[in-house]
């Protein structure tokens, strides 16, 4: 199974950037996404960003992963 997880950009240097996954902050690598810019919402899966996302969509994503962590009585630093 994938996992994918929506996280907002921090900052942006060269191919990696600094991004914030409701509170826990990671550097992933941008390469493969076109025009990533910092207060966007993008899709990591494995350390690299696939996809830009709109806000609306990484808000909802979000918070069904905070359901899931819930439910299952994890931390969401267990499943980032």
């Amino acid at each position: 199974m994938c996992l994918a997880i929506p996280g907002k950009i921090l900052k942006i240097d060269g191919n990696s950037a600094l991004v914030d996954f409701d509170g826990i902050k990671q550097n992933v690598i941008i390469a493969l996404i076109q025009n990533p810019e910092i207060g966007k919402y993008i899709i990591v899966h494995a350390g690299y960003a696939i996809e830009m996302m709109n806000e609306k969509e990484a808000m909802e994503a979000i918070e069904q992963w905070r359901e899931i962590a819930e439910d299952q009585d994890l931390n969401l630093t267990d499943i980032i």
